[in-house]
């Protein structure tokens, strides 16, 4: 937000000086970014009116001027200007003046005639970056006079950095309210009376989407005159605010933008068709914007139309096609309440960024539509002529922002701030921040905010305020008073960390990825859950909450291969957001992304590529050291980013997943140009969480028996299947049971594969004897047969 410091001082004039005026501001929450002087240094240049124009003698394209310049004798000055001519005004340079940037002017001959002087444009002054002539000063201008004083050029433009919160300081009017407020200064701003209209020409409005636009006014002014310019008094304003002027119709709507903090739109009359609906856009609708950008529309895109279709993007941009130019004659000006939630994120994702998308996606005032109408309506009439229609409002109050009451307590002021602010401090600041003040007995009011500020919600934000204005600086600083107390973690907590731990002593590094990420990528990873999408997204490839922790992993796992990094092991522990039953959840994971080879390169191993079965390892260690119990591998149900022969469910006692790993889908490689082989797993934070504690258990006096079986059973049935049928035969003298060995080939059948397993069986009471480890052995064969159909390999 840039803004004249003259400008502002006409509205509010406190006894400060810039520095201090820009100190204040900063130490209210306004900060200043930068303050420049509106014009840079230069001297000797006057107004001066050119009194006669003859061709050069010499030259085709120069012409030599006299110029009265209030001296006794007018300057002769030899010019190429196209639109020098008699009787205009316009900056001289005399003798010995110097320009910006230290140019210095000085009487020289051009083409054989002595030139006493140069005629300026605004470029040659540095008041704009390109001039195509002459700066033509105003008919009235006192010949003479010096340019500075007259264009009031000593003059500072001052740069606010507002919070998005802070949206009703987006204007003068905004700012010197804000300067009044701190200094106790009476703010004086500019009396709006309405414009009385001439005739009943008028254009119907209708809103079909009152809940983002409850209120919409619309005017017609006829007969704007064609060769109108706009005055060089706002040109300097809009200019020193960062804007150019454009057309008259134009910079009065962006004026009153700067002044009020209204934005306002103008369409060329003739360029309509029928009544104005505003409304939501209809899927395949497109629209030629200002810029010359073609835009197509999404449903969720509030547009104001006509008969014939979109005119503009409410509250962004308007359209090529209903613009006012040089020909207009006659106009039709808006002036609208858009609701924040409908424009916000809306211009970003046409690769847009508008002074009125900025104001209306933070919040305008709902009342000051009108009185903009108002004094927009009367700068035209006075600046291009014409006549004003009535104006049109279509509204719906009860869609409007409604301005609720809120208690707040002297005690809460004095508990937050520190100490206690008298209670007619308090209601004189928020009478003058423009609240409504209602005492509710000894140290309580009932606080209603004023329309333009939607950051006014709750008691901290009148807390906020009323310490603010008092001055943060005048608040006695205390030191902190508490009882430190080491917060307490509990064994899930830790289990959790000694999981991180595990993972990083396995050569994996821990990576912080974004919980926003691209919704195409999402669905590529996740295409079952719907993500939540966010209202205001920083950029289109992080739209919406992650439903998995893959898409980030895997993000920065393809940074890192496209700087030569062969070998990446990455592990991430944080949330993921869902949406079950309405509500959003939130839901803690454990993940990881592996790529390269199986162990860093080195001369004792061959290099091998990490497989699923690393993975599965690194799982399974982490489980048994979380202590976690009653988990086992499942083929399926097939995870739709995973390889289907390379995948595996974790699931409960219960059948519930508790997690996947195995192999991304080539599919998926493919997209996301992955050359290497990436593997992944997910775990359920809880599932580690609640694993079993340690608990001590005294070791066997007697010894341990080992048998090993290699049993043959079809391919089909996976080898945690037959460890099952194991440990369940065996009960609990079953101490340990091992698979050290598959193998197929010579002796097996080609759709058949032998487990070779290691049973050690031990009791706690006893010394086993061979027959009862016979016993249990047969036991496990004839459960093998019966279940599986596994045989013993002979």
């Amino acid at each position: 937000m840039k803004f004249s410091e003259r400008w502002l001082r006409e509205w509010v004039d406190p006894p400060l000086d810039t520095a201090a005026l820009c100190e204040q501001l900063t130490m209210a929450g306004l900060e200043v970014e930068g303050v420049a002087p509106a014009a840079p240094p230069f001297e000797g240049v006057v107004v001066g009116r050119v009194l006669q124009v003859e061709a050069h003698p010499q030259a085709r394209r120069l012409r030599v001027c006299r110029v009265d310049v209030g001296a006794p004798e007018p300057l002769t000055i030899v010019c190429g200007a196209a639109n020098v001519r008699e009787g205009l005004r316009a900056p001289t340079a005399r003798a010995g003046a110097r320009l910006a940037g230290g140019t210095r002017i000085e009487a020289a001959e051009r083409r054989g005639v002595l030139s006493e002087g140069m005629l300026c444009s605004a470029a040659e002054l540095s008041l704009a970056e390109a001039a195509e002539g002459l700066l033509e000063l105003p008919a009235d201008a006192p010949v003479g006079a010096d340019l500075r004083e007259y264009l009031q050029l000593d003059d500072q433009v001052i740069e606010l950095s507002l919070t998005p919160n802070r949206s009703d300081c987006l204007s003068v009017a905004g700012v010197a309210r804000e300067v009044g407020v701190l200094n106790r200064c009476p703010v004086r701003g500019v009396a709006v009376e309405a414009v009385a209209p001439h005739g009943e020409a008028c254009v119907p409005v209708s809103v079909a989407a009152p809940e983002v636009c409850p209120r919409y006014l619309g005017r017609v002014v006829r007969g704007v005159a064609a060769g109108a310019a706009t005055p060089l008094w706002m040109q300097e304003r809009l200019r020193r605010s960062g804007l150019r002027s454009i057309h008259p119709v134009v910079d009065v709507t962006n004026y009153v933008m700067l002044e009020l903090g209204q934005p306002m739109h103008a369409f060329d009359l003739e360029r309509l068709a029928g009544g104005i609906e505003v409304r939501m856009a209809r899927s395949g609708e497109r629209l030629t914007l200002l810029d010359g950008q073609e835009v197509e529309l999404e449903p969720d895109v509030l547009v104001i139309a006509d008969a014939s279709g979109p005119l503009a993007l409410a509250g962004i941009m308007g359209g090529a096609g209903s613009a006012v130019g040089s020909e207009t004659r006659n106009v039709f000006l808006e002036s609208a309440f858009f609701s924040p939630a409908a424009i916000a994120g809306r211009a970003r994702r046409y690769g847009l960024h508008t002074d009125s998308s900025h104001r209306f996606e933070r919040g305008v005032d709902p009342e000051l539509a009108r009185r903009a109408m108002e004094r927009a309506t009367a700068l035209l009439l006075e600046i291009a002529g014409g006549q004003a229609g009535p104006v049109v409002e279509a509204a719906a109050p009860e869609a409007l922002p409604q301005r609720r009451a809120v208690r707040l307590r002297a005690a809460r002021i004095a508990a937050l701030l520190g100490e206690s602010i008298p209670e007619g401090e308090v209601e004189d600041i928020l009478r003058r921040l423009g609240c409504e003040v209602a005492g509710e007995g000894a140290g309580i009011w009932r606080v209603t905010p004023p329309s333009s500020r939607f950051d006014l919600g709750i008691e901290v934000d009148f807390i906020e305020e009323v310490a603010r204005v008092h001055g943060y600086e005048r608040l006695a600083p205390q030191r902190p008073r508490g009882a430190l107390v080491p917060a307490a973690v509990g064994e899930g907590r830790a289990r959790v960390r000694r999981a991180c731990r595990l993972l990083a002593d396995r050569g994996y590094r821990e990576a912080i990825t974004y919980s926003f990420v691209d919704p195409a990528l999402q669905r590529l990873f996740d295409s079952q859950d719907r993500p939540i999408a966010l209202a205001n997204p920083l950029s289109s490839d992080t739209a919406v909450m992650r439903t998995s922790l893959w898409p980030g992993l895997v993000q920065a796992l393809r940074h890192n291969l496209k700087r030569q990094q062969r070998r990446v092991r990455l592990f991430e522990y944080g949330k993921k957001y869902l949406i079950e039953d309405d509500e959003i959840k939130e839901f803690f994971v454990l993940s990881a992304a592996v790529t390269g080879s199986r162990w860093p390169e080195q001369w004792g191993l061959p290099a091998q590529e990490a497989d699923f079965y690393d993975l599965k390892g690194d799982v399974e260690a982490l489980l048994a050291c979380a202590r976690v119990e009653g988990l086992h591998f499942a083929p399926e149900p097939v995870h739709p980013a995973l390889h289907p022969g390379q995948c595996a469910c974790l699931l409960d006692e219960a059948g519930r997943c508790q997690g996947w790993l195995g192999a991304l889908h080539p599919r998926l490689l493919q997209v996301l140009e992955l050359e290497q082989n990436v593997l992944v797993f997910e775990l359920s934070s809880p599932i580690i969480e609640q694993g079993r504690s340690p608990v001590f258990r005294e070791l066997s006096k007697f010894p341990a028996v080992r048998r090993d079986l290699a049993v043959v059973v079809s391919e089909s049935v996976p080898a945690q299947a037959v460890m099952e049928v194991v440990k369940a035969a065996c009960g609990a003298q079953l101490q340990k049971l091992q698979l050290f060995d598959v193998y197929r080939g010579k002796g097996v059948d080609p759709d058949k594969k032998s487990l070779a397993l290691g049973l050690t069986f031990q009791d706690f009471s006893r010394t086993l004897t061979d027959e009862e480890v016979e016993a249990l052995v047969k036991q496990v064969l004839v459960q093998l047969q019966d279940r599986l159909g596994a045989t013993l390999r002979e």
